[in-house]
């Protein structure tokens, strides 16, 4: 199954914009409802975080989002002591906090984390549901309200860089993609405020650049940049500027491939 970005308008007040390309959103109120953690994995701006911040809203859950790095550690997530007027005081970290708190933990690209975070998910993510802080001799249960929402890439994959199966194996995992051209034209058009049929091309540029993916690019052209493309053009930027600053440029910084990819986009816009 292959979820979406956004939506052309949002189904309810105060809810961020997003529209499902399948059951998507069933899956994940269900997952919720029976204290499941979920995995998201796709593509890089494909949706997922909007997804769940989607979701969150509309849940009526606090979401407590992590963008996760090389040197992320488990205490940066559980929390650590720090020095406050000369006394030495506990800070709950955001995963400590929305376990006492309740609401979503969403850890994005979890797999740049590093390993030790995994360590501290695991008791999270079967039916103990617990959270063991060592330095303050606590043990954590999660409420009912909380859920362990984690993301990554796959094409980013590598042997250093990848979850094992043991990890993954306890997530319900919901696969997202691309949407199909006619509706990201939809999106593309309502983000950006570029008529549908001058955004057309560019969503169709995207898709043959996409398609060089794991040839000249480690990555496709997501639908964050088109809207930044298209955005720039019905600013009155020239579809030649825009498409080079928007979605070219972001792609790769070498300059043979660069004019490749130039060729391409001439050959598609024109």
């Amino acid at each position: 199954m292959n979820a979406a970005l956004l939506a052309v308008a949002a189904p309810g007040p105060g809810l961020p914009a997003y529209v499902a390309s399948g059951n998507e959103c069933a899956l994940f109120e269900h997952a919720w409802r029976h204290q499941l953690p979920v995995l998201l994995k796709g593509p890089t701006g494909c949706g997922k975080t909007r997804f769940v911040a989607h979701m969150a809203a509309r849940l009526g859950l606090p979401l407590h989002t992590v963008a996760c790095h090389d040197d992320l550690t488990a205490a940066d997530l559980t929390g650590r002591h720090l020095l406050r007027g000369g006394d030495t005081v506990w800070t709950d970290g955001p995963l400590t906090r929305a376990v006492r708190e309740g609401g979503i933990c969403y850890l994005d690209e979890v797999v740049e984390a590093r390993k030790d975070v995994t360590v501290v998910l695991h008791p999270l993510t079967d039916d103990r549901r617990i959270l063991p802080l060592e330095r303050t001799g606590e043990e954590l249960v999660a409420p009912r309200s909380f859920m362990l929402v984690v993301s990554y890439n796959p094409g980013y994959q590598t042997l250093l860089k990848a979850l094992k199966p043991s990890t993954r194996q306890r997530f319900v995992a919901i696969e997202f993609d691309f949407l199909p051209p006619e509706q990201e034209i939809g999106v593309v058009s309502a983000e950006s405020g570029l008529s549908p049929e001058r955004v057309r091309p560019l969503v169709g540029l995207a898709g043959r650049l996409r398609a060089l993916r794991g040839h000249d690019l480690e990555e496709g052209v997501s639908t964050r940049l088109v809207v930044y493309c298209a955005t720039l053009i019905a600013a009155g930027t020239s579809i030649g500027d825009a498409v080079l600053a928007g979605m070219i440029e972001p792609l790769t910084d070498d300059a043979d491939v660069k004019a490749a990819l130039l060729d391409v986009a001439r050959a598609v816009i024109g």
